[in-house]
This record gives C-alpha cells, sequence and structure tokens, in this order.
C-alpha cells in the first residue's frame, strides 16, 4: 500500500533534521569529548579573536598552582571605586615590581592559604603581605612596624611575638602569619565586615569604631567607603581589590605571573644551640641571603639557647637535620661570655681568637661602643667564625631596629644612631630602582654609609672661621627650616600622644605599613623629614613614647 506524505507526516520527519542543526551549531557541541577544549574552528570565536583569554575556574579539578588555589577561595565581596581603578593602574605600570614581589612572595604563599583555608578565612588575605611588606620579611617602617605582616612592638607583644636581642618574631614567617591571621579574625568578629576589619588592621579598631559612631550619630551609612578616614586606610583595601584583580584575571591585564607549585614549600626543623646561621646554610645547601629570607626572625648570626627553630627546604630536611647533628657532636659551638667587672673588648677578642672588630660586628656593638659587667657577649667555642661573620654582615639592621624599639642591645646605649634614617628594606621607587636583595652590594653600601653619617654627625665642628656675611646669608634659610621643623614636630607629638597608654589597649592605632608599596611613599617621606641643608637649622629631635616602643 503506497505512503501518503501528508504536511504532517513531511513536518515530523523535517523535526529531527532541524534538530541535529541547531546542535551542530551550538558552542557546546564544539568542545572536545574529553577535556572540553574548544575545537579549532570555534577557539578562535570563543576566546575573542586575538583578545586575551579570561581565566576560568573549575571547581571539578585540582589547583594548577597557588595562584589558582587563592582564585578558588576568594570569599570577601568587590570593592568598586575610582581609588581601585587607581591603585590598578598604578600596580600594572610597573610590571617588573609585580613580577619580582610575586615571586619574592612564592616562597611563603603555600603556609599563607593553607592556614586560611584551615582556618576558613578569605584566601584574599594571602595578598595583603604585598600590600603591607612587598612580601619582604625585613620591611620595617618608620612607626617601627616590622615584617611581613607590619606588627608594631606593642601588638607583637599583644599577640605574643617574641622580641628580644637575639629574635625578633614579627620578622618570623610562620609565627608572624599566625599572629597577624589572629587578628585579623578578632577584628572581623567585632565588625563582621572584612572591609572594616581591614581598617581596622591598618588605622586601629579604635579608631574606625568611632568613625563608625560618628557615621551613625550624623545619620550616614556604617560602612567602609562612607567613612572619614586617613588618606592611607582609604587607600588600603582598594591597593588588597586592586591586586585581586590581577590575581583573579592576570591575562586581562597582559601579566603573566610567576609559577608557584600548589605543594609545601618548607618545613621546621629544631635549632641546636650552638650553631650559626651561615654554618647552618651550607648544610641545608643554600645561599645564606635565601637561607636568611626563610629564617628572618634572628637578630643575631648563631643561636645560643633552645627553643628555636630553623625553616628550610621541604626536600631538604633530612639531609639538613643529619648534618646538624654531626656538627653538635664535634663540640665545636657557640656560646655567650659574661663580662666581668674591669674586663675589656680587647682582651675578651684575643680570649677567643678575634679581633675587636670582629667581636664588635658579632655583637651588634657601634664603632664607638662599650660594655659593661654583666653583659653577654656571643663568642666561638672552638669553632670556625667565618660563617657568622659573614651573617652578622647581612643583618646590619638588628642593633639599630633594636635601638629604635628602646630595646637594650650589648653596648647599643653608647653606639652612634642611624643617622641616615633608611634601614635596609625595599623601597619601592618603581622599576628604575633595582631591588635590595640580603646579599646586595646596596646593602654593605648602605650599613657602610650610615657608619661614616654618623661618624661626621658626631664630630663637632671647630670654632673658627666665622665670616658674619655667612650669617646674614643663610639667616632667611634658617628661618625657612625652622617653619618646615614646626610641623614636623607637632606631627611627632601626635605620634606619642596615640602611643600613649590610653591608645595602647588599640594597637594597630599607631601602626603604619611599610611605604615600600605605597604610591606616594617617596613624596610622604620629603614632607615628613624634611632635608638638612647646609648652614640651615636642624629640626628638633621628639623622642616616642615609651609606653607604646
Amino acid at each position: 500500500m503506497a505512503t501518503r506524505f501528508t504536511p504532517r507526516r513531511f513536518a515530523a520527519l523535517l523535526l529531527p533534521l532541524a534538530l541535529a542543526a541547531v546542535a551542530l551549531a551550538s558552542p557546546a557541541f564544539a568542545r572536545g569529548p574529553a577535556t572540553g577544549d574548544p575545537l579549532p574552528a570555534t577557539r578562535a570565536a570563543l576566546s575573542g579573536g586575538d583578545g586575551p583569554r579570561v581565566l576560568t575556574l573549575d571547581l571539578t579539578r585540582d589547583a594548577n598552582d597557588i595562584w589558582d588555589r587563592i582564585r578558588r577561595g576568594f570569599g570577601m565581596p568587590d570593592l568598586d571605586s575610582p581609588l581601585v581603578a587607581e591603585q590598578q593602574l598604578f600596580y600594572l605600570n610597573r610590571p617588573g615590581f609585580l613580577k619580582q614581589v610575586f615571586a619574592r612572595g612564592g616562597r611563603y604563599l603555600y603556609y599563607i592559604v593553607d592556614e586560611l583555608e584551615r582556618r576558613g578565612m578569605p584566601t584574599e588575605l594571602a595578598l595583603l603581605p604585598m600590600v603591607e611588606s612587598s612580601y619582604n620579611p625585613l620591611a620595617y617602617s618608620r612607626a617601627h612596624a616590622s615584617g611581613l605582616w607590619q606588627f608594631i612592638p606593642s601588638t607583637g607583644k599583644h599577640y605574643n611575638l617574641t622580641q628580644d636581642n637575639w629574635v625578633d618574631e614579627r620578622r618570623n614567617v610562620i609565627t608572624s602569619t599566625n599572629a597577624a591571621l589572629d587578628y585579623l579574625q578578632t577584628i572581623y568578629e567585632m565588625h563582621g565586615d572584612w572591609h572594616l576589619a581591614l581598617a581596622s588592621y591598618n588605622w586601629g579598631e579604635g579608631a574606625v569604631k568611632r568613625a563608625l559612631q560618628r557615621n551613625l550619630d550624623e545619620g550616614k551609612p556604617g560602612e567602609y567607603s562612607a567613612l572619614r578616614m586617613p588618606e592611607e586606610t582609604r587607600n588600603y583595601v582598594p591597593k588588597l581589590q586592586a591586586i585581586k584583580n590581577i590575581v583573579s584575571q592576570p591575562e586581562l591585564f597582559h601579566i603573566e605571573l610567576p609559577y608557584v607549585a600548589n605543594e609545601m614549600q618548607f618545613v621546621t626543623v629544631s635549632a641546636p644551640p650552638g650553631i650559626d646561621l651561615g654554618t647552618a646554610a651550607r648544610h641545608a645547601d643554600m645561599p645564606l641571603d635565601e637561607f636568611l629570607a626563610l629564617n628572618p626572625g634572628f637578630n643575631r648570626p648563631a643561636i645560643t639557647t633552645p627553643g628555636h627553630t630553623f625553616v628550610v627546604p621541604a626536600d631538604r630536611a633530612g639531609r639538613f637535620e643529619a648534618r646538624l647533628a654531626e656538627t653538635l657532636r664535634s663540640g665545636s659551638a657557640w656560646r655567650t661570655h659574661t663580662v666581668e667587672p674591669g674586663e675589656k673588648l680587647d682582651t675578651i677578642a684575643e680570649q677567643y681568637g678575634l679581633t675587636i672588630a670582629q667581636l664588635r660586628q658579632l655583637n651588634g656593638l657601634g664603632a664607638q661602643g662599650g660594655v659593661s659587667a654583666g653583659q653577654s657577649l656571643l663568642v666561638p667555642d672552638g669553632i670556625d667564625p667565618s660563617g657568622a661573620l659573614e651573617a652578622s654582615r647581612l643583618l646590619p639592621f638588628a642593633g639599630v631596629v633594636a635601638r629604635q624599639q628602646g630595646l637594650k642591645l650589648s653596648g647599643s646605649a653608647d653606639a652612634p644612631a642611624n643617622s641616615s634614617g633608611r634601614d635596609p628594606q625595599l623601597r619601592f621607587k618603581g622599576e628604575k630602582e633595582p631591588s635590595i636583595g640580603l646579599s646586595s652590594p646596596r646593602l654593605g653600601r648602605a650599613s657602610a654609609g650610615r657608619q661614616e653619617e654618623a661618624k661626621r654627625t658626631s664630630t663637632r665642628e671647630k670654632p673658627g672661621k666665622i665670616v658674619k656675611e655667612v650669617k646674614g646669608k643663610h639667616a632667611g634659610s634658617q628661618a625657612a627650616a625652622k617653619g618646615r621643623a614646626e610641623p614636623a614636630g607637632r606631627t611627632a607629638r601626635q605620634g606619642a600622644k596615640a602611643s600613649s597608654p590610653a591608645a595602647a589597649a588599640q594597637p594597630r592605632a599607631a601602626r603604619s605599613t611599610s611605604k615600600s608599596a605605597a604610591p606616594a611613599a617617596s613624596s610622604s617621606a620629603k614632607s615628613a623629614a624634611p632635608a638638612q641643608k647646609k648652614g640651615a637649622a636642624p629640626a628638633p629631635k621628639n623622642k616616642p613614647a615609651k609606653s607604646s616602643r
């Protein structure tokens, strides 16, 4: 019997063909069956032609690297403001700086991210040390904030970070990270808002509380973007948001992040008393500057007390421990010598086979610093001092930091002050200025320059040829310098008030982030500390309040 093709039957035959044509035209069909990679015919269209491909997240697979893992844990609300665009442009105009800082942070990121995930905190906080210190554990600010997370002394003590002649745990990567996350958790629970918590971290929780109350009293919103706050705090969260945007979509900004494996970078090993940092670095098969980058918390070049740890690469820990044990069995070690009444440095140096200069260097003594009875000096006991001497040359900041904190190093009271005001930390000035590495020749020159400057300032000018005409010529410049000095004096006095016992309850109120990553670092430094020109009146010296330092 012949089949009759009615219009309805004809439409039923065409329907499967139409559905097949639609499926072939869909982008989903154009993907490969196993990998999901676009086929060549559609790859260009999906990637926007010649434009950059935007990274996407696939949470069904393991993280490719640490940056992928960080992106997966983003949990803060995004901040959208002109300040974010401004800070983003600032970073993007300095690709060399970004590459350098991201590479330096790679050695610390796995531990920070792992700890954030364990606590259930947003992984944006792993990028906060870039705002604080450019991932430089030796960064030190004028407010005496130190380390990756830039703790001031009072806040460090509040969170049980040891600061003494031998160690400063604010620079210890592990202890400072744990303390910083403890603090961030506390202020987040206080405000219930991460932007306000970050503002408190920078400005102080007491200051943020007062700003919030002022807004509520005036009928204004109680949120971060509506607060009246200092310029540094106003730019603080936008900086973090700008870095987050870059890490989130680096290809969109034509930035290539350095590869950092998503695996443990280091482990801790017990540090036996009597070992010096130079010898420990050799046992770890590491250059000394790289070893100190993992162990930046030591103020002295050798360890003489138990309870300390070394941080070493995970794949070298076993060999490192075996070599440490072998060194201890040799009987050679470092120890402390207690100065007896009337004992002189030259006598002590001769007793241990050192020169006076070496003894001073090992103990952070200034060129004119003396010792008093009862003081403890680091000395070798049958061990080669070359490793400790090399390490001490890479720790020129130890004595300076301790003096500025009000701590007492052996002979530090008599040592010349750091007149240059430049500590060996990374100071960001764009790509034109090369970075200051731990073993950089610039570091040695900076240390030598400070000593020479101290000698010059300590030498009084001899009376002699003072011409009256010169006095009249410089009278105007003296008046101008005095006018510039008065605002600086007021600023210092305000800082002293902020560090009073009443403000000590707000540990972060007095803290200031490292200027190494601030866009206006150089200009603010010039305004805060005007240059002393020849013939100009010196600016008044203001001592920091002892209560918070």
